[in-house]
């Protein structure tokens, strides 16, 4: 870029405008670079487009101011407080109209496990207490899914896998793959795109979220609050298994069911299709036998039930040495219904006989 100047006498003179042009012309010619330093005085406006915030070397106090597109700034989901020691990549810049030098910011990282481990549990805690992770709100899978959705990545054993031991359980199962990226810093949504579109499909019963084991870096897309958000508004019941056993990505919590590896999702998401037919196998055998048992069962409940009324019959009383007296009208329940001279029947356990009375008793 050619700077206009003035000539005055043997001197080039430059006006304050065209020296700071020149000067932000030319550091556009420097690479982009990594800066590493603490965070200080950070500041946001809503109605700002750029965030702002000035690293310190802690060695010596140096500063530099940064700047970065508020839209980029937001997209990373940090969450910077002054002391943090970060990684800032960018390129040096001045701003012409007045003669401010700073690094302008493409992306920043938080230097450090235990930053990063920071940042998940803080996470962690606020969408626990929005009760994202909460047993009531888990689904059961379904029984006999029909078609279920792989969310993976280009990497063939964690798909391989999966798909081999859902064909080998239920092979009526059908299987709708969306791959993505499942680590770096588009993953993240790349993830949430995937999960959203993927559950368009016609006929999707079931997600199954899935990558191989890496780093906890690696591994880091599947605690991103985008992704854990969208597992947990899956319209659809979703399976995460992420990782190794030992790792619980923020996507574990938040799905209905978790596996440690591929073929353990199948293995929660399809039943065996072998040891079904085995089952019905021994239903359909149980009832075959099912009428002469049904018949067992009747037959001793009449025997019971025969008992009962021999028990209660007047035949019974009467084989116990009781009878029965009768006169014309009816059966003679007291002495003082009948009077001497009365003809009666009496009636016995084997045989009646005819008599007629010749004293009452009270």
């Amino acid at each position: 870029m050619k700077v206009e100047h003035e000539l005055q006498g043997d001197r080039k003179v430059y006006t304050v405008s065209a020296f700071n042009r020149g000067v932000a012309s030319w550091l556009t010619r420097l690479p982009t670079i990594w800066v590493e330093g603490e965070v200080t005085e950070f500041r946001r406006q809503d109605r700002w487009q750029s965030v702002f915030f000035t690293l310190k070397d802690p060695r010596d106090g140096s500063c530099l101011p940064v700047s970065m597109p508020r839209s980029g700034f937001d997209a990373l989901r940090l969450e910077l407080v002054d002391g943090t020691t970060v990684h800032v990549f960018g390129r040096p810049e001045l701003f012409a109209a007045r003669g401010e030098f700073r690094l302008r910011a493409l992306t920043i990282e938080p230097l450090g496990l235990g930053a990063l481990l920071a940042g998940i549990e803080q996470l962690k805690r606020r969408l626990a207490g929005e009760g994202l992770f909460a047993a009531a709100r888990k689904r059961p899978l379904p029984l006999f899914p029909r078609r279920i959705a792989l969310v993976t990545g280009n990497e063939a054993a964690a798909k391989r896998d999966f798909v081999t031991a859902v064909t080998a359980r239920f092979p009526a199962a059908q299987i709708v793959i969306a791959q993505t990226y499942v680590q770096g810093p588009r993953a993240a949504p790349a993830l949430t795109t995937a999960l959203a579109d993927i559950v368009r499909e016609p006929g999707v019963e079931v997600v199954v979220l899935t990558r191989g084991g890496g780093s906890f870096e690696d591994l880091l897309p599947f605690s991103d609050e985008r992704v854990v958000r969208a597992v947990a508004g899956c319209p659809v019941p979703v399976v995460s298994a992420v990782g190794h056993e030992q790792d619980t990505p923020l996507c574990d919590l938040a799905a209905d069911a978790r596996a440690s590896t591929p073929t353990a999702a199948a293995r929660l998401v399809v039943p065996d299709e072998g040891e079904l037919r085995e089952r019905l196998r021994a239903l359909r055998a149980r009832l075959d036998r099912a009428p002469l048992l049904l018949v067992e069962r009747k037959r001793a409940v009449l025997d019971s039930l025969a008992g009962r009324l021999r028990t209660l019959s007047h035949q019974a009383t009467l084989a116990r040495g009781y009878a029965i007296v009768r006169m014309d009208t009816g059966i003679v329940r007291a002495a003082s219904a009948i009077a001497p001279g009365d003809r009666i029947d009496v009636e016995l356990a084997e045989g009646a006989l005819a008599a007629r009375v010749e004293e009452t008793r009270p």
